[in-house]
């Protein structure tokens, strides 16, 4: 994939990270309405996981380009990573308004305050370091989302 439109167009999620203000905020956001607006049966683990695989390899790729083209490390407008990380906080979640919530306010967190070892990753080459910080600050937010929301709620 060498055409630069088509990749910034993936990577900001049909422009969603040209939306001002705070892009990764509004890509989290959006990615949730989605997760909510999914039919039960594209949730399943199996699918879902699927969908965030496939995600991940086209997030690595065009963030890769749009780094390479535009000689920037990690802009913000691409959003892709964080609507990756935010569906791997959605994971095997009740598909409901509270658990959305509980999700998005913790890859939030995570993802903007980068504890150890997550602030590490973003360190990794290209298109990687983009993926792997949200990835990993999405796997925290499930494992504590999922706390929260069976033992608490």
């Amino acid at each position: 994939m060498k055409n630069t439109h088509l990749a910034e167009w993936l990577a900001t999620v049909g422009k969603i990270g040209r939306i001002p203000g705070a892009p990764g905020t509004w890509g989290s956001l959006i990615a949730v309405l989605v997760w909510l607006l999914l039919p039960a049966s594209v949730i399943v683990l199996p699918i879902f996981l699927t969908m965030i695989i496939i995600i991940t390899v086209i997030g690595v790729r065009t963030s890769t380009i749009i780094e390479d083209h535009y000689q920037q490390n990690d802009p913000d407008y691409i959003v892709i990573d964080e609507w990756v990380g935010q569906w791997v906080a959605l994971c095997a979640l009740p598909q409901t308004w509270t658990a959305g919530l509980i999700a998005f306010v913790l890859f939030r967190i995570f993802d903007i305050a980068k504890p150890w070892p997550i602030n590490r990753l973003q360190k990794l080459p290209k298109g990687w370091g983009v993926m792997a910080d949200d990835l990993a600050a999405g796997l925290l937010a499930v494992g504590i989302s999922h706390f929260i929301f069976f033992y608490w709620l």
